[in-house]
């Protein structure tokens, strides 16, 4: 369908870009702002995307002459036929143009007086780099009746952040994608799903029918690391001073304790480390000391025993998902130590081909891999950005969910092939955003600051130029923290008052 027509623009010269007239008619809005267009020319079909958008009519362009008219008591539409004179003019981005089905580079501007064409939803798909059938179907293209269906590959493969201020849908965006995942046959091929859940926002997948018996929710305080599975590097990471000296020690009585374990003893905790360097001869009494301490305060945070619960290789399954509900615990200490062994666990396990191939979903992902931070305030920052470098060799993805990129580990946010940005207002995080991707230009920038909840730009691997879409809603549960102000104060009144009357009933 005709939209408009190409027409002379001293300010987009450029091949890069060209602006057509729109007439108004009255019989609705032929385009918007972040719409895909076409033109026909004889180097090949042009697609482009509408940046802007100025309604303007001639007969209102000088403001004297308006109000001159205006004070004879009547309007300038009843002296003039102002209404004929109406029109949009639109400056849309050349995205480049199809020759024999191959997307190459415009290097010449359509000619004025060129038909402006609607975009087939065949052939749109197919420019965008979409699926008609299949893939991961996330919602509706933006001004458009096609349904966004991404590539497993593309949208997985290199990772995937996922940036937006708080409230504005990033969560359901990953439940999305995580039952959609879910839903896939073994024909097609499903990835596990690992959750780490720091708010308790994915416990209603476990509700829902659908996915009910592909869901396994394990309480943060259930979770367990086994020290038969920690190196010395590992002790390392989790405490960031111990010296060389005491790490060699800490070396030697893990070596001991393994051959005895090997020998029949059974698996050993953090009480019997503890024990073995109390005992252990030769030892500088102040090293000694120091070591204990350090291993004390470790057995404190009450997380270590003698085996790993879950039992991450019997517990990461095809087609599955695992939540780590940390919303019970408040020491990010605690959270972070949890974080970083799973994710050497699971990466070193894929490695061996002991689990499937994976998505490690990481809600508030700049908890767990901040930018600047010292090694003692990011414990869990290495494990994620060896995975963030690796992975893909070894189809081990990351799916990062974060409401401030601009406090994001830059090498885990640069290794990201496709980001998924929601509604973001503050302007660090916008010029962040715009400083690790080079197809977000300044006008598209600026429509995400004003996008409503729930619609989504998509840039990156996933797509072959920027998208906007209308995520479509979970099927899953919404959790207690989905609940509006009112609900939740009606809730603890009715908990509140069914208390004081078992409590008088008890008197």
């Amino acid at each position: 369908m005709e939209i408009g027509t190409v027409i002379v623009d001293e300010d987009s010269p450029s091949p890069g870009s060209f602006s057509f007239v729109v007439t108004c008619d009255g019989s609705g809005i032929p385009v918007r702002q972040g719409q895909f267009v076409k033109v026909e020319t004889e180097e090949g079909l042009v697609m482009a995307f509408v940046i802007n958008l100025v309604k303007t009519n001639r007969y209102f362009m000088r403001a004297e002459s308006v109000r001159e008219y205006e004070r004879r008591g009547k309007p300038l539409t009843s002296i003039f036929p102002a209404d004929r004179w109406e029109y949009l003019v639109a400056r849309a981005q050349v995205l480049g143009v199809v020759k024999e089905q191959v997307l190459e580079r415009c290097t010449f501007p359509p000619s004025p007086g060129q038909r402006v064409l609607t975009v087939e939803n065949e052939k749109l798909a197919q420019f965008l780099g979409l699926r008609l059938n299949g893939g991961v179907e996330i919602g509706r293209l933006r001004h458009h009746d096609l349904m966004v269906r991404l590539d497993l590959t593309k949208l997985l493969r290199k990772h995937v952040a996922v940036l937006a201020m708080s409230g504005s849908g990033k969560s359901n965006f990953a439940t999305v994608v995580v039952e959609e995942l879910l839903a896939r046959s073994a024909e097609q091929g499903r990835p596990a799903v690992i959750i780490v859940d720091v708010h308790g926002e994915y416990g209603g997948l476990a509700n829902q029918t659908t996915y009910s018996d592909k869901v396994v929710v394990v309480n943060g305080d259930d979770i367990r690391i086994g020290v038969p599975n920690l190196s010395a590097y590992q002790f390392k990471e989790f405490l960031p001073d111990i010296s060389g000296v005491q790490l060699r020690e800490l070396q030697k009585v893990l070596e001991e304790l393994r051959s005895e374990m090997r020998s029949g003893k059974g698996p050993f905790g953090l009480e019997d480390v503890i024990s073995k360097v109390e005992v252990e001869e030769g030892l500088n009494k102040q090293l000694q000391q120091a070591l204990i301490g350090w291993l004390n305060d470790l057995q404190f945070l009450g997380i270590f025993d003698h085996a790993d619960n879950p039992n991450w290789e019997h517990a990461v399954l095809p087609g599955r998902a695992l939540v780590l509900d940390l919303s019970g615990i408040t020491s990010l200490r605690r959270k972070q130590m949890i974080v970083a062994h799973a994710a050497r666990r699971l990466f070193q396990a894929r490695k061996r081909n002991q689990v499937p191939p994976f998505v490690l979903c990481l809600e508030e992902a700049q908890q767990f891999c901040p930018s600047g931070e010292s090694k003692e305030a990011a414990i869990s920052r290495s494990a994620l950005e060896m995975i963030a470098r690796e992975g893909r060799k070894f189809y081990a993805s990351l799916m990062l969910i974060s409401q401030r990129p601009v406090r994001l580990s830059t090498t885990v946010l640069s290794q990201a092939g496709t980001n998924v940005i929601l509604r973001i207002t503050n302007p660090y995080d916008l010029e962040h955003i715009k400083q690790s991707s080079e197809a977000i230009t300044k006008e598209v920038a600026e429509m995400i600051s004003t996008l409503p909840v729930g619609e989504a730009l998509i840039v990156g691997e996933a797509v072959n130029c920027p998208i906007f879409v209308r995520v479509k809603q979970k099927r899953s549960q919404f959790s207690s923290h989905g609940l509006s102000m009112e609900e939740a104060l009606m809730k603890f009144e009715k908990m509140n008052s069914r208390e004081e009357e078992d409590a008088k009933a008890f008197m």
